[in-house]
């Protein structure tokens, strides 16, 4: 006996883990904001963490299924499993990991650090190019959906390194503060 994957009824059953998740992260989040602790900061930082470090590993994983996607021909069987993996990596993984990055950091930045100091625009600023370079791979995922791509292996695999400079370049900014 099989189990699959990639079938209607495993998708369905993997949406609604990721909203369970979803819905118990933001519950979390909301129940700090109602009822604030003394190291609310803390625990706002640990849950921007954890956003970041999912919307991080998308980020990385998803141009290594574009290269292996790449190779697959149009209409077969391995094409058509990532195109699934890949809409959902991106739709049920990266966007929420992404909005919560970007709302908990904004809490972080404006609360903590009242959005002041050149690491901090510096960081924004690359975190700008990371939500950029998000979008783009949105739309790679549209197009290879609709067996529209246009780049190579190798191209993908050049992209797969910009979001870890940028990674390299957004903890720098945090940890050492240069700027």
């Amino acid at each position: 006996m099989t189990d699959r994957q990639t079938g209607d009824d495993t998708g369905r059953r993997a949406r609604l883990r990721a909203a369970a998740a979803l819905t118990v992260f933001v519950l979390v989040a909301g129940l700090l904001v109602l009822f604030p602790p003394d190291d609310l900061y803390l625990w706002i930082k640990a849950l921007h963490i954890v956003a970041v470090i999912s919307w991080m590993a998308g980020l990385l994983y998803l141009p290594r299924l574009f290269v292996y996607h790449t190779d697959a021909p149009a209409g077969s069987p391995q094409s058509e499993t990532f195109k699934v993996m890949e809409q959902r990596l991106f739709g049920t993984i990266m966007r929420p990991a992404m909005a919560l990055s970007w709302l908990l950091g904004l809490y972080l930045a404006w609360s903590v650090y009242g959005f002041q100091g050149g690491w901090l625009h510096a960081k924004l600023a690359f975190v700008v190019l990371l939500t950029g370079v998000h979008e783009f791979y949105g739309r790679a995922v549209k197009a290879f959906a609709e067996d529209r791509n246009r780049r190579t292996g190798r191209q993908w695999r050049l992209w797969n390194e910009v979001p870890a400079l940028l990674m390299v370049l957004i903890v720098i900014m945090v940890v050492v503060k240069p700027l």
